[in-house]
């Protein structure tokens, strides 16, 4: 089955795509925003995450969570949202007879938000809560870590919640403020896909978004591109296994070599049948869980390895590691290996476009983040055109040595000891 999709522009900025699928029982509606924690000051560090947050404690409609809730739930619906560096999402996913709800319930939210101070104050410790259970979780800390090692202290090196002190502070004019400036219909995207058709979504959508305010949004920080003095970033703790990650500075999202990035990446650390899988966890036995990521950003990105390794086995990882970023370097891929990485990037690709879900937020991310959307047979068609030296040549542009940062939780961790395996 082909995807297709169809985009139009509202009256004050707003782009509204729909993605089709008549055979489909559901619908998904995103409202996505271009605001994330890469625009916030050092005093309102969280305050992107601290919103998404609110945006779901009531209005005049629905006056409380509950109330909100209830309006999806009560249509057999899920909702959630999420925040990221450079962007804010609210969604929801319903039974696609119960669209036009599911549009006007995220509306209402996105426009009507009471913000109530005192339940401002409730949900701050709630917040708080977050920030101490990411904290808890050494998996999840050690990726706070990573941000800080490689972009240093600045927005993209920010956790994203924010701090404990920092959400202490936040007021609802802080909410307010952030809304003004971030919040315009030009800087917002409605993306839904599933049983319906364009016309009858922007229908429902033009009225309840008609009175919403169309300011341009303002330009996100320059990224200061060095890596900050501190490249390695540790926490000791008496817990019985390390928990490592390795980031690189890489492509942007909108980066030409993003495609061969891709294949790169599935070579190095996807799936049981990449490098670092074999070479780390099945022939040296050092890790239970290893793998790599990309994750791209507006004018810069990241290429991540992380593992979970016995902390005997810590040091060896990261040099196991390093020995597979370089070969990647100074070898040539295999014409078999590179035919497998093809094949399971195109795979993964394909099977992650399956649902009504997965569907809007492709449409809606790529229409915001890059200006357009790829079709799907393009960007299979751009993957499986990938060559060996393409790879060789993307991975000596990326892989330069002296240009890792490292992030460890675990004990009796030895932080200059790993930075000499770094600049060796």
């Amino acid at each position: 089955m082909s995807v297709t999709w169809e985009i139009s522009e509202l009256a004050g900025g707003l782009r509204v795509v729909t993605t089709p699928v008549p055979t489909a029982q559901s619908a998904s509606v995103s409202v996505f925003v271009g605001a994330g924690s890469r625009g916030e000051s050092e005093r309102t560090k969280g305050v992107a995450h601290f919103l998404e947050h609110m945006l779901f404690k009531g209005t005049p409609t629905r006056p409380t969570a509950i109330d909100i809730a209830e309006a999806i739930e009560g249509a057999g619906g899920v909702l959630n949202a999420y925040t990221a560096k450079e962007m804010t999402c609210y969604w929801n996913h319903v039974p696609y007879d119960a669209l036009g709800k599911a549009i006007d319930v995220l509306a209402d939210m996105f426009n009507s938000s009471i913000l109530d101070p005192n339940e401002i104050d409730r949900e701050r410790s709630v917040v708080h809560q977050e920030i101490r259970r990411t904290h808890d979780q050494p998996g999840a800390f050690v990726g706070e870590l990573l941000g800080k090692a490689v972009y240093g202290d600045q927005q993209l090196g920010w956790p994203t919640a924010g701090t404990e002190e920092t959400v202490s502070d936040i007021t609802q004019q802080d909410f307010k403020d952030w809304m003004s400036a971030w919040y315009g219909m030009p800087n917002v995207v409605v993306s839904v896909a599933g049983n319906t058709d364009h016309a009858t979504v922007v229908g429902l959508v033009e009225p309840l978004f008609k009175n919403a305010h169309g300011s341009a949004p303002p330009a996100m920080p320059a990224l200061k591109e060095s890596l900050p003095a501190q490249q390695v970033i540790s926490d000791s703790r008496e817990i019985t296994q390390t928990n490592l990650a390795l980031a690189i500075p890489a492509l942007s999202r909108h980066d030409p070599d993003r495609y061969t990035f891709t294949i790169l990446n599935s070579i190095l650390g996807r799936g049981m049948s990449s490098r670092l899988f074999k070479e780390v966890r099945e022939r040296r036995g050092l890790a239970y869980s290893v793998g790599s990521s990309v994750n791209p950003h507006s004018d810069i990105g990241t290429l991540v390895v992380s593992a979970g390794v016995s902390p005997e086995n810590a040091v060896e990882a990261v040099r196991v590691i390093l020995l597979e970023l370089g070969k990647l370097v100074q070898e040539p891929v295999g014409e078999a290996e590179l035919t497998k990485a093809r094949d399971y990037a195109v795979g993964s690709f394909r099977l992650s476009l399956e649902s009504t879900m997965s569907l809007g937020q492709r449409a809606g991310q790529s229409l915001l983040t890059l200006g357009e959307i790829e079709p799907i047979d393009e960007v299979v068609e751009k993957l499986q055109a990938v060559t060996a030296e393409d790879v060789q040549r993307v991975a000596a542009r990326v892989l330069v040595k002296g240009q890792g940062a490292l992030a460890l939780v675990g004990p009796d961790i030895d932080d200059a000891a790993f930075a000499d395996i770094l600049a060796a």
